[in-house]
């Protein structure tokens, strides 16, 4: 059974090895669960999946392998959380739910919820057909069916659902799509270099066995400095103009770098770097940081990103005088070769969508400034530019 379902995992392009299979394997036999589907799907998700990206995948292989759906292309992450938050539980008797009819069999059940995502409009609770809260149908959550879909609760109640779907949180892991925060900070984490940094706050186990074992039993403690990451990130993010249209994944971008990054340093531009950048955009046009200065104080080792759909017209790049704001005295394209010059790692993410690269001759430009090391805004293009960044 397990190698069958371990192919089906494969089959999704789920990249588990033999060692996965033998540990979950393992795992059964030592009894971590046992005859509960929902705790073997935890526990086979864990041995099995390792990246977070390929959680989606393991869903519908899953859902394949045990369910007998073979594509299961219902997507429950966009149902307004208005419709499953808990006002009020029913509570039945024996008798009354004794009366409730189950729909029969899941196949019946997806494609009846199928047909509700397709047909409500709005908030529903205490009721027996719609996707809702406190009722007797049977999709959603807080209420009883003998054979229903959950939806949005946590935790079990009645132990009846034929299938628990608390709303799939890596859905958007998808590797085409652009990303949101988290999606972000999931792949940012391959870009790490730990090194051991600052006083000793942390236990170092293995010195503290050696020391206790040479001190003839008697406790020996040993600390050691924390890990930290020791990568450097430099990021440089065009703002205003057709970059507006592009705001909220630059922000997620932005808090995903924050969150993950001890050394990090960002600066804006519009359009093209020029002599001058800014950190605050209130102050853009007081409180301008030469970039010169920029290059003597960032060593070669940062990593540096630049943030641009690098949509323009293509004289800003290569023409003295071609900023739309000022009277550039040497082109972008200059100051975009001194620093790909100065750093060592360079790449350029842009959120515009890659099969509209070719048309826009700037970003053709743009793309030989950086060494053709720009790459989509989007969790497969991120993860081909950190690879470069490592």
């Amino acid at each position: 059974m397990l190698i069958d379902f371990f192919c089906k995992v494969r089959q999704y392009k789920v990249p588990c090895t033999l060692r996965e299979l033998l540990d979950l394997i393992r795992a059964l036999e030592q009894k971590v669960v046992f005859a509960n589907i929902d705790d073997f799907y935890s526990l086979s998700r864990t041995l099995l999946v390792k990246d977070e990206a390929y959680f989606d995948k393991f869903d519908r292989a899953f859902a394949d392998y045990f369910k007998g759906v073979s594509s299961l292309e219902l997507d429950l992450s966009n149902i307004p959380e208005a419709w499953l938050k808990k006002h009020f539980e029913k509570q039945l008797t024996e008798e009354e739910k004794a009366k409730i009819e189950a729909l029969g069999g899941l196949e019946k059940l997806m494609e009846t919820l199928a047909e509700r995502l397709n047909e409500q409009e709005k908030r529903h609770q205490g009721g027996n057909k719609w996707i809702g809260t406190g009722g007797t149908s049977p999709f959603g959550a807080y209420g009883y069916n003998p054979e229903g879909v959950r939806i949005g609760q946590e935790g079990s109640r009645h132990r009846k659902a034929s299938k628990v779907w608390d709303k799939r949180q890596f859905k958007n892991l998808d590797a085409n799509i652009e990303l949101g925060t988290r999606n972000m900070k999931v792949a940012l984490r391959k870009l790490r270099q730990f090194a051991r940094a600052g006083s000793s706050e942390e236990l170092a186990l293995d010195d503290t066995i050696s020391a206790t074992a040479r001190n003839a039993g008697y406790l020996d403690i040993k600390m050691k400095p924390e890990r930290h990451n020791a990568i450097k990130v430099l990021m440089f993010f065009d703002i205003g103009g057709s970059m507006d249209d592009h705001i909220k994944v630059c922000e997620q971008l932005f808090s995903a770098v924050h969150g993950e990054f001890k050394h990090l340093e960002f600066f804006y531009f519009h359009n093209c770097i020029y002599e001058t950048v800014w950190k605050d955009n209130n102050r853009r046009h007081s409180e301008k940081i030469d970039l010169l200065q920029v290059l003597h104080t960032y060593s070669r080792d940062y990593k540096v990103i630049f943030v641009g759909d690098a949509t323009m017209g293509p004289y800003e790049i290569t023409y003295p005088g071609g900023s739309v704001e000022h009277w550039n005295e040497e082109p972008g394209s200059v100051w975009m070769q001194r620093l790909t010059d100065h750093f060592d790692k360079v790449i350029w993410l842009n959120p515009q969508s890659e099969q509209q690269w070719p048309y826009y001759g700037s970003i053709q430009i743009m793309q030989q400034l950086v060494a053709h090391k720009m790459y989509p805004l989007t969790l497969a293009g991120l993860g081909r530019g950190i690879k470069v960044l490592v």
